[in-house]
């Protein structure tokens, strides 16, 4: 099996390098990267693994087109980088099998099915004191955690893996895909572990480049918000969890320690893992996994049907409008602008 990862990135200088290296090891095959006008290192470092032959970079100016650059990377993992699978990812994503390797868990996926979910676990931020990301935030939100805010960054999501398809479309920032053979659902045979937040200058610049666009999302437009208001640290801060929010989270049900990428990337740097590596325990319950995603999901269908309530009425109020216009010109004899 040819495995290959797709990845739209833009100044991401402090996580990409661990990124795509983390997935070269796990298996992945061959990257295919689009860089958005990144400044940060970003682009030497992907040109970097192209020069070392893993790796296809594509550069793109102007406002990020979420669905058109990952399909166009997924069709060409099929057609000219011969992909048997494809993940698509974001530079603060890493995949994670739940049993075996990342290909032994894809090979397992019935042949009838084309497109399957990796259920993503939001790893939150800890006070920054100077060390890489991932030796400090080892402590993620397990799936009983109530994130009803549809507005909130660590709701229930997926990512989509698929079969490699020159006419697949992929949609959502990567978190669905429209494929020949259909979703396997309520099955996850990976977990993405997310880093959205990892220190306070990250959080101001995803913020201001995330919150503008057709498609800016709510906890972007929150932060950029409070950038205005002079509340940017205030809102950081206020993510953060320190010791006593951790203890009470834990003794919840809502917090968990998982220290598996912390030791999978301390091992691709030569150093020895922690003894006992911290995973996922009972708390990560395939029933529970799939009650909140469809709860999440029920969230965000009743937002996109207001939207297009929204949409609509826009429409029908000026084709009123339009018409008004036209009976008033009959009558006077003018034309009606169109």
């Amino acid at each position: 099996m040819k495995l290959v990862q797709t990845l739209v990135v833009r100044d991401e200088a402090d996580i990409v390098d661990a990124q795509i290296a983390y997935h070269l090891n796990a298996g992945v095959d061959f990257v295919l990267a689009t860089d958005n006008e990144s400044q940060d290192g970003t682009t030497e470092i992907l040109r970097s693994y192209e020069r070392d032959g893993h790796l296809h970079l594509i550069r793109e100016r102007g406002e990020v087109q979420e669905s058109g650059w990952r399909t166009r990377m997924a069709r060409l993992a099929a057609t000219e980088f011969g992909a048997d699978w494809v993940i698509n990812t974001d530079a603060d994503e890493f995949w994670m099998p739940r049993e075996g390797a990342l290909k032994e868990a894809l090979a397992a996926v019935p042949e009838a099915f084309g497109v399957v979910w990796a259920l993503t676990r939001q790893f939150v931020p800890r006070a920054d004191d100077g060390r890489f990301f991932a030796e400090r935030m080892t402590v993620r939100l397990t799936s009983a955690a109530p994130i009803n805010d549809p507005t909130s960054l660590y709701r229930p999501s997926a990512k989509a893996a698929h079969r490699a398809d020159p006419d697949v479309v992929v949609i959502h920032g990567g978190h669905s895909a429209r494929a020949r053979l259909p979703l396997l659902r309520n099955w996850y045979p990976a977990d993405v572990f997310h880093f959205p937040y990892r220190t306070l200058e990250q959080y101001e610049r995803k913020n201001a480049r995330r919150a503008h666009g057709v498609h800016s999302l709510g906890q972007y437009v929150k932060g950029l918000h409070a950038s205005d208001q002079g509340r940017l640290e205030e809102a950081y801060l206020a993510l953060v969890v320190d010791d006593s929010t951790l203890a009470r989270g834990v003794a919840a049900g809502c917090l968990v320690a998982d220290t598996r990428l912390r030791d999978a990337l301390r091992v691709l740097r030569g150093e020895a893992a922690a003894s006992g590596s911290v995973r996922a325990g009972p708390e990560d319950k395939p029933a529970v996994d799939a009650a909140a995603l469809l709860d999440a999901n029920l969230v965000r269908f009743c937002r996109g049907v207001d939207d297009l309530r929204a949409r609509v009425a826009t429409v029908e109020e000026r084709a009123r409008r339009t018409r008004r216009l036209r009976r008033r010109s009959r009558s006077t004899g003018k034309t009606a602008p169109r």
